[in-house]
């Protein structure tokens, strides 16, 4: 095999790996829970805020 074949398999390589990384980064279920919660705080905070009585 000549280089130029070598470096197009390294080439796909690298950006197979860079995929796999950016997908398993964005969609472990740690990131999602913690951005739900993230998402959620300001509905809780407003009720919350809704709930206390007013002077």
């Amino acid at each position: 095999m000549k280089i130029s074949g070598w470096i197009n398999i390294a080439i796909n390589v690298i950006l197979v790996v860079t995929f796999v990384i950016i997908v398993w980064y964005y969609y472990k279920p740690k990131k999602k829970k913690e951005d739900v919660e993230k998402a959620e705080e300001p509905k809780y905070k407003m009720l919350e805020d809704d709930d206390k009585p007013e002077e």
